[in-house]
Formats: C-alpha cells, sequence, structure tokens
C-alpha cells in the first residue's frame, strides 16, 4: 500500500454540495468550480450523480474531460443501469472512478430498500464486480454505516473488497455519530476485516449536530485515509464536513496528526468565494477560516496582543489561506495599470477581456464610492463569473415609493442591442421593478429568498444581494451588485432570469 501518512481529500460540492435546498448549478458553472478544485489541490472531484438527470450527466462528461490532475468520479446506485451510465460520463478522464453505494443498515434495508441482508450483500457485490470491468478504480459506500451493524457491515465490506473495490467509503449519513464513537466505529471495522489493507477507508460525516469535522478528524486518527468534505461545508439538510475546516485543521496541528495532504493552502478563501457566489449559499461572518471575522479582532486585549505577537490570538496566517489584510484602496482616478497590480496581488490573473470589463465596471463603482476596497474588488471580479450569456441588461432604473404612494417603477432593458421599456406598479420599489421587467422580458419568477450584504463598510457600501428565484417550477440563483441596493436587487432578479433562458435555450438545442 502507500504511504499510510498520505491522506486524500475527496470533494462533494458538486454532488452532495449541490443538493443543498435552493441551490442549482448549471454544467459551466460546475466545470468552473472544477477547475478551482483542481487548482486547490484536491484528490478527488465527486462531479454528480450521471443518472440523476441528463444536465448531471453532462456536466460530469465535461468535467470528466477538461480538468486534469484530480480524479474524477461521478455516483450510481449499485445497479448496471446507474453503472453504465457513470461510466459513460466519466470514462473521458485522465484519472476515472467509479463510485457505487448500497445502504447496509437495517433501518434503510427495511424501509427504504426492502432487501434482506442477504440480497444487499448480493447487490453490492455484483456492483462493485460490474463496475470493475469498466475501471480500475472502485469505490463503494455503505450508506448509513454508522448506524448498521457491526458484523454484517465487515461482511460486506471484504467481501467488496474481494469483488475489486479499492476505496471503502463509511458515511454516517444522517450526522446522528459523535467523535468517540465514529472513532472506535473506524478503528472496529480495520480490525474485523481482513483484507482492509487492499482498500483505502474513507469517512463522509454529515453536520445534524454540527460534527461533522470533528467526526471525520476522529475518522483520520482511526486509519481513514480519504476524507470526504464540500467547500463551506454545503450539503444535505445541514452539509457535509466543511473542506477547508479539515485542511487547515491537519496543517496547524500537523503534528500532532501526522498526516500529509497535497494542496495549495492561498487558494482556500478564493474557492469559498467562488461557491458562494455561484451556489448563492452566503458564509456566515462567523465561520471558520473563510468567514468574515475569521481574522477580526474587536476586543482591545486582543487586538493589543496580536499588535505585540500575532501568534497570541491567531493560531494562522490570513495570507495563507488566500485572505489578503491589505486593505489599501484605489479611486476613480486610479488607472488601468494600477487596477491590474491590484488584482494580480488579490490573485486574479485576468486576460485582456476579462479586465476590461473588470475594468470598466470599477470606472462605474468609483463614480458612486470615494474608496474602492479589496472586498469591493473581489466582490466586482467575482460577479464577472458569469457562466451563462447575459441577454437581458439593465440599462435605466426609475423608481417612485414613499409611505403614502404607489410604488412605481420605470425599467428599460437592452437586448441583443436594442432597448425596450416598461412600466408597473407593486408591493414596494422592487416588487414594482421585477414586474416591469416581467413584462419585458415575459418570463415570470417568484422571490423565493432574498439576502443582502455589504461588501464593505460605510454609507456608500457596495450592496451584494443574493436570490433565489422560481420559474417554471425550479429554483435559479441570481446574484446583482451596486452601491444601491434596489439596483442590486434588480440586477439580482434579472441575473435569474437569465440563468433561465440560457438552460430553455440549451435545452431547446440539444433536442434540436
Amino acid at each position: 500500500m502507500a504511504d499510510s501518512k498520505r491522506l486524500y481529500l475527496f470533494d462533494t460540492t458538486l454532488r452532495d454540495g449541490e443538493q443543498s435546498p435552493g441551490v442549482s448549478l448549471n454544467v459551466d458553472e460546475k466545470l468552473e468550480i472544477a477547475y478551482q478544485l483542481a487548482r486547490l489541490g484536491v484528490d478527488v472531484i465527486e462531479a454528480g450523480f450521471p443518472i440523476a438527470s441528463p444536465g448531471d450527466f453532462a456536466a460530469v462528461k465535461k468535467i470528466a474531460e477538461k480538468v486534469k490532475g484530480p480524479i474524477v468520479t461521478g455516483l450510481c446506485r449499485a445497479n448496471r443501469q446507474d453503472i453504465d451510465r457513470t461510466w459513460e460520463a466519466v470514462k473521458g478522464a485522465e484519472s476515472p472512478r467509479i463510485h457505487t453505494f448500497l445502504a447496509t443498515s437495517d433501518i434503510h434495508l427495511k424501509h427504504k430498500l426492502q432487501k434482506s441482508r442477504e440480497e444487499a450483500l448480493v447487490l453490492a457485490v455484483d456492483a462493485v464486480a460490474y463496475a470493475k470491468k469498466y475501471c480500475s478504480d472502485v469505490e463503494f459506500s455503505a450508506e448509513d454505516a454508522s448506524r448498521s451493524d457491526l458484523d454484517y457491515l465487515a461482511v460486506v465490506i471484504e467481501n467488496v473488497i474481494e469483488a475489486g473495490a479499492t476505496t471503502i467509503n463509511l458515511p454516517d449519513t444522517v450526522g446522528y455519530a459523535v467523535p468517540e464513537e465514529f472513532g472506535a466505529f473506524i478503528k472496529n471495522l480495520r480490525e474485523r476485516v481482513p483484507n482492509i489493507d487492499q482498500a483505502i477507508v474513507s469517512v463522509h460525516c454529515h453536520d445534524d449536530l454540527g460534527l461533522a469535522v470533528a467526526n471525520s478528524i476522529a475518522g483520520i486518527i482511526n486509519g481513514a485515509r480519504q476524507v470526504e468534505c464540500a467547500v463551506n461545508g454545503i450539503g444535505e439538510r445541514a452539509g457535509n464536513a466543511s473542506l477547508e475546516e479539515i485542511i487547515m485543521a491537519l496543517y496547524t496541528r500537523q503534528h500532532y496528526f501526522g498526516r500529509q495532504i497535497n494542496v495549495n493552502y492561498n487558494e482556500i478563501y478564493r474557492t469559498s468565494r467562488l461557491v458562494s457566489t455561484l451556489t448563492g449559499m452566503t458564509v456566515q461572518p462567523n465561520k471558520a477560516i473563510v468567514g468574515k471575522n475569521a481574522f477580526l479582532h474587536e476586543a482591545g486585549i486582543h487586538q493589543d496582543g496580536v499588535l505585540k505577537e500575532r501568534s497570541t490570538y491567531e493560531i494562522m496566517s490570513p495570507e495563507l489561506v488566500g485572505v489578503k489584510t491589505s486593505n489599501l484602496v484605489l479611486g476613480k482616478h486610479s488607472g488601468r495599470h494600477a487596477f491590474k497590480e491590484r488584482m494580480s496581488e488579490l490573485g486574479y490573473e485576468l486576460d485582456d477581456e476579462e479586465l476590461k470589463r473588470a475594468f470598466i465596471r470599477f470606472k462605474d463603482i468609483a463614480d458612486k464610492k470615494k474608496e474602492v476596497t479589496n472586498d469591493d474588488l473581489e466582490a466586482l471580479v467575482t460577479d464577472q463569473v458569469r457562466a451563462v450569456p447575459e441577454r437581458f441588461s439593465l440599462s435605466y432604473l426609475h423608481i417612485c415609493s414613499g409611505t403614502s404612494i404607489v410604488p412605481t417603477a420605470t425599467v428599460k432593458l437592452t437586448i441583443e442591442d436594442k432597448t425596450y421599456e416598461a412600466a408597473s406598479t407593486g408591493d414596494g420599489p422592487v416588487d414594482a421593478a421585477c414586474h416591469a421587467v416581467d413584462k419585458i422580458t415575459d418570463i415570470y419568477g417568484k422571490m423565493h429568498d432574498y439576502k443582502l450584504n455589504a461588501v464593505s463598510g460605510g454609507k456608500d457600501a457596495l450592496g451584494e444581494v443574493i436570490s433565489h428565484i422560481e420559474i417554471d417550477g425550479k429554483i435559479f440563483n441570481g446574484r446583482g451588485l451596486s452601491t444601491d441596493i434596489i439596483e442590486a436587487s434588480v440586477k439580482s432578479y434579472i441575473d435569474a432570469i437569465n440563468r433561465y433562458y440560457f438552460e430553455q435555450q440549451r435545452q431547446r438545442e440539444g433536442n434540436s
């Protein structure tokens, strides 16, 4: 076997992470995240669930063909149709893997699968053996492993390894375990399964009790050599173990854990920002590693200590994870060269066209703000991460609103170099403007979620609006940026409409 100190990072942001309520990524958005995960240096990218939908299949296939470096895998149930579809999606990868799963707990066997233990064992072995005919790298996950009978689970693991599984994943699927118990569970299974050294043991923990990272660490201490996690901890229900927290725990306490990972630490923050932007899931300010407050100190005694010696209250460097502490400002008189240099300092290498677009946006913001901070610049660039063409763009907005009048909005949109105008009323200025947009586009959305964030401080702060808009029964994420919160809100709504239009266009092209 390979070096026992080497730990493999399996990222499931694009599969389990996308199953977060309200999250829906298109093919190009998934590809953008996959490229960034490769830059970060994860070992395995779980790109999706190929049989779930044509869109998921297309995303996995595109990532497999284009993203180099990490292993690319797709999830499939323990049946031949699923396995066929997954292999079709991942076979173009530089390093493909088939990841098949079957529940092993009595709860799942009885109520979900309605199978006996013996029947499930046959299905698991057959699935792994069948997948092995396609691919030398096969992972088997025992769903709800932490609530499974240990004797039965050990038999399943022994047999699927015999059938060819190279990775055995033991998930705490419902986030029920606690660290000491989960660590003992991993240790016990490693002792019970005679051929366990022929496979890599993996853990996949959920955060229902807020213990996903702690349980994952307990698994690592007790012999797990792969850990499955997601950027910002997103995922089903309360989410998965947080990728950035796992990485930095291993780095900060490397002498304690004695595990080796191969990641580019300064890509952590940018990866977090990209995933937050494209999924519409904002990162809480007090989130470990990547939260806005993670490296801020307000208490006087803390500030005094950090100024004298940083290690008094900081156990890691913000620069290490890609957080730039320098916050010198640019203004409306700053030139293109200074702007390019600052973007480079922040880690953004823009090509000529991207730089041109970003500089125009910067000048527009600089005309409205006295000072443009690093936070503003990062928001500006991530706002440009638009994986869909901008068919509808806002060119004019006028609002009439007050406490004793009906809110009215006049909107002009540019569509293929032509301008269209409409006016409407609503319950508030944003509602009125969105109704006007509906009239022009003939696309009608319903707002399910709305988040307003101040990107930087001050009365002229740049506002970021993230919304979840339902159109034709599906949720689309929208994002808007402006010093005017109403304008940012309308831009967010239009962004969601653009995403809907682009998806419809793709479906029409696929059917033609």
